[in-house]
């Protein structure tokens, strides 16, 4: 069976950056599960596994612009202290949700400085090129409530 729209594709992956560090993997003994065609992987990834079948491996290059989007400057912004109420110890690298215009937003701790804190709204693989290597273990038809939730559930997918 082929990977195609509605299928539910099982992979392992390894994703690493231009300079090849790896950045995220499947675990070694639960394959990632999505179902195809439903927006629930980046688009470049999703395109190159089109009509690929169980067994097949592949490396794949992603654009920013088929991955996480470009980086854009005016989503960094300094915001004042007392809007993290509550938090006593802000470290750069931390994230927290954030309500925006967009929507529910994940945003970044750049930096902490006296005056305010610094976040960064942009995805953290935002303006990067994604390298994946991919091993497809299993394709299988959607169930309807798959369908009807829009993800995977069970191994390698989502539980309720």
């Amino acid at each position: 069976m082929k990977i195609d729209q509605d299928k539910v594709a099982h992979i392992h992956y390894t994703l690493k950056d231009d300079e090849g560090q790896i950045i995220d993997q499947s675990s070694e003994h639960e394959p990632l599960a999505y179902i195809h065609g439903h927006g629930n992987i980046i688009p470049g990834l999703e395109q190159a596994l089109l009509g690929k079948l169980a067994g097949d491996t592949l490396s794949v290059s992603v654009p920013p612009e088929q991955g996480y989007g470009e980086r854009y400057d005016h989503l960094t912004q300094k915001v004042p202290r007392n809007m993290f109420s509550g938090i006593d110890e802000i470290e750069p690298g931390m994230q927290f949700h954030a309500q925006t215009d967009a929507g529910m937003q994940v945003v970044t701790v750049v930096q902490v400085e006296p005056d305010g804190i610094v976040l960064d709204g942009n995805h953290p693989l935002a303006g990067q090129t994604l390298h994946f290597d991919v091993k497809i273990m299993q394709v299988r038809n959607a169930t309807q409530e798959e369908l009807d939730h829009g993800h995977v559930h069970g191994e390698g997918g989502h539980h309720h």
